[in-house]
């Protein structure tokens, strides 16, 4: 499922592709989509391009194809009246909710599963208050835990795949080097390496297509760490 903002993009490009041969110009994408800055649409390029929508062209300046359209685009696009909920889960940036761990003898602890994360350019979340997943408890330790399905191969030299359902633990807070869900800017959520550059946080992808994204720290909270993954062939 795409985000409002990335089917309204995709759709632009195509129809100006289709209109005139050209790809349209950041500047008019910017217009286009009624967007403050063009880092946004920065962001939305990329997020398309990891999920196989569109491909730059390399040696042209700004030249894109679009190499597929969503298979049902009359449910591409989120309702109007639905109304985007940042976070992960609830509402609440700084206490996600989860799944207690404590000491017991059961042999499999029932997580939420809270939809899909990006594993490239962030997206927003997706909430499933139904779907929960269930996990054997010699993988969990203390705390709250919850589980999220990734999306997307920039983790993948971190034993990461598309499909994957990472398990994680509740935190605001973690060290250096570790693989955390963040929230950026309190609008979108994604899984990356933590890492401190000076007084900045950088995310780091652990795939070599994709770049490093530095930001203040005031910009970025962390709402969980990777503690595990469930995988299925």
């Amino acid at each position: 499922m795409l985000t409002r903002k990335q089917y309204e993009l995709l759709m632009f490009i195509d129809q100006r592709l289709r209109a005139t041969g050209i790809s349209p110009s950041f500047d008019e994408m910017k217009d286009a989509l009624d967007l403050k800055s063009k880092s946004g649409i920065h962001r939305l390029i990329t997020g398309l391009e990891e999920r196989g929508f569109i491909r730059r062209l390399a040696h042209r300046a700004r030249a894109l194809e679009v190499v597929k359209l969503p298979e049902n685009i009359d449910q591409a696009l989120p309702a109007p009246s639905a109304k985007f909920s940042p976070t992960v889960i609830q509402g609440n940036f700084t206490a996600l909710p989860g799944a207690a761990q404590v000491a017991s003898n059961a042999d499999a602890v029932s997580l939420p599963l809270y939809g899909k994360i990006a594993a490239g350019t962030p997206i927003e979340a997706l909430r499933d208050h139904s779907s929960t997943v269930e996990v054997p408890a010699s993988m969990l330790g203390s705390g709250e835990h919850y589980a999220l399905a990734v999306e997307g191969d920039s983790m993948i030299d971190a034993g990461i795949l598309d499909g994957d359902t990472v398990l994680i633990r509740r935190c605001d807070t973690a060290d250096a080097g570790t693989i955390v869900v963040a929230l950026v800017d309190d609008l979108e959520v994604t899984l990356k390496r933590l890492r401190r550059k000076g007084a900045s946080i950088a995310l780091e992808p652990a795939n070599k297509k994709y770049e490093t994204r530095i930001f203040p720290p005031d910009r970025v909270k962390v709402q969980g760490r990777l503690i595990g993954l469930l995988r299925q062939y």
